[in-house]
């Protein structure tokens, strides 16, 4: 199992030093979401000529506010520039962003499918011929670049059943242990085999602290990513794991702890586990690195 880091910075400097260093530490990967701040593609296109061997990952880019011919522009160019090192990670987002803040429908697996059916010939370098029942695409791309993998912020059963089909895998966070292994592997990889499809990537994305003093982590951590407690996609997967709130699928302790917990993501069927370092970041980064 690859390890990756989580990169969210306010500045395209700053972005850029994170991934340089991750890059020195010797990450697999480097993956950044794109929310309310700085624009994580462009970032990333910087990112690849400062940081020339780590794999570059968007978790995620909401599907919404960019047609799939412009978002499959953006990560033709991101691979180029990164000589085939960039991984597009893709969402939905929610609903409570695109109706009650972009008034946009949010049509979630009915979106998903049109969106892939533009999307994914246009990153493997083909054209796109596809009317669907809520966008359209007949268009090609010039841009010379390997293909794109993609995957998909799948975790309902639908979701990860159309990713399984149709993508190079999923990037899961709040899932927790048993979620991850006895819901989200099974059912991605079952649909990836129906289709005759490669084994998917499974990218599992955690709050990681190295502490002395977990159960402060977890506190801080309670605080920080409570908003994820009231999201449905989120809450589903937490209340599938039988967590009370995001602080419960933490993973926090010494050294030998985290490793440790980590590692049975590896067990459970995860490829890549992606540190969201949220306390004492230097020691849990290094809890990856060191040696």
């Amino acid at each position: 199992m690859d390890i990756g880091v989580f990169v969210q910075e306010q500045t395209v400097d700053t972005a850029v030093e994170r991934i340089r260093e991750a890059d020195e530490r010797g990450f697999a990967r480097a993956w950044m979401p794109q929310v309310f701040g700085i624009d994580a593609l462009t970032v990333l296109a910087i990112a690849a000529r400062e940081a020339p061997t780590i794999g570059l990952g968007t978790a995620v880019v909401p599907t919404y506010p960019r047609h799939p011919f412009a978002l499959a522009t953006q990560a033709r160019t991101v691979a180029q520039v990164s000589d085939g090192r960039f991984t597009l990670g893709i969402g939905l987002s929610h609903k409570v962003v695109i109706e009650g803040m972009l008034g946009m429908k949010w049509g979630q697996v009915r979106h998903l499918r049109d969106y892939l059916s533009i999307l994914m010939p246009l990153l493997a370098g083909e054209p796109a011929d596809y009317a669907g029942e809520t966008l359209t695409g007949r268009v090609a791309l010039d841009i010379p670049a390997e293909p794109v993998p993609t995957v998909v912020a799948a975790l309902g059963p639908k979701m990860l059943e159309l990713a399984g089909r149709m993508t190079a895998g999923t990037a899961t966070w709040m899932s927790g242990l048993e979620t991850v292994g006895g819901h989200v592997v099974p059912s991605i990889r079952a649909a990836a085999e129906e289709a005759g499809r490669p084994a998917p990537q499974i990218v599992v994305a955690l709050p990681v602290a190295v502490t002395d003093d977990p159960e402060q982590a977890r506190e801080h951590a309670a605080k920080a990513f409570r908003m994820y407690g009231s999201l449905p996609s989120y809450r589903a997967m937490l209340d599938r794991e039988g967590a009370a709130g995001p602080a419960d699928v933490v993973i926090a302790g010494n050294e030998a702890t985290v490793r440790g917990e980590v590692e049975r993501f590896a067990e459970a069927g995860a490829t890549e586990f992606v540190i969201v370092p949220f306390f004492e970041r230097e020691r849990t980064l290094d809890c990856f690195t060191a040696g």
